[in-house]
């Protein structure tokens, strides 16, 4: 009967740091180290790309209100990339997407620097509490 006590004990406590850090760490490595949006946020982040900053704020783009987004992404491979970021207000039923650069000869961030975009959700008039992010590299 001890043994039987035993394990289930020990998947007890298991279970209890799984929920405790697998948030922690299991989302982690891509994830931008602030954000000040307050939401349920998921990210898809490659390794070969580093999210250095995620911001959301509600504004104007276009004389229109929006959902403005800030995102910081950094190179930390030894070879120059593209990226391509998709966000997805999951409740809002609306996704838009930005390349990182936008344009240049070639459009590469290059190794160890970082690049910011603005990426707007026009006609957006409230914040999303569902967000998905997903950061990949693609072919320039």
């Amino acid at each position: 009967m001890k043994p039987v006590k035993k394990v289930s004990m020990m998947s007890a406590i298991i279970f209890c740091w799984i929920l405790v850090l697998g948030p922690l760490g299991w989302a982690g490595e891509g994830m931008a180290e602030k954000t000040n949006c307050n939401a349920d946020i998921a990210w898809e982040v490659v390794k070969e790309a580093k999210l250095t900053q995620f911001d959301c704020a509600m504004g104007k783009h276009g004389g229109q209100p929006a959902l403005i987004f800030n995102v910081g992404l950094k190179n930390p491979t030894n070879k120059p990339l593209r990226y391509r970021i998709n966000i997805f207000l999951e409740d809002m039923d609306r996704a838009a997407g930005h390349l990182v650069p936008r344009k240049g000869k070639p459009p590469a961030v290059a190794p160890g620097e970082a690049a910011t975009v603005k990426i707007p959700f026009i006609g957006t008039d409230k914040e999303s509490k569902k967000i998905l992010v997903i950061v990949k590299t693609i072919s320039s």
